[in-house]
């Protein structure tokens, strides 16, 4: 659970993170940002899935919860782009 930024980390959300370029069929990871989000549930932090879809600036991923698929709503904050 993640509690606290690193020393590093605090202060205002840089601007590449806010512009970062997430397409369709990504894979990324839910890494929630604890400054603008209160609501985000503890048990999808570190999550890995795909971008399936856009709606508006969220992005809808699809992801494993053990062996159930799901699939979340999730502002571009609190994702991670992965490499292939």
């Amino acid at each position: 659970m993640l509690k606290r930024k690193r020393v590093r980390e605090q202060g205002k959300l840089g601007l590449s993170k806010l512009f970062q370029d997430i397409n369709i069929g990504d894979k990324v990871a839910l890494v929630r940002n604890l400054s603008f989000t209160k609501d985000f549930p503890d048990r999808f932090q570190g999550k890995t899935g795909i971008v399936s879809e856009q709606r508006g600036e969220s992005f809808v991923v699809k992801f494993l919860d053990g062996n159930v698929p799901k699939s979340n709503i999730v502002k571009r904050i609190n994702l991670k782009k992965l490499s292939n």
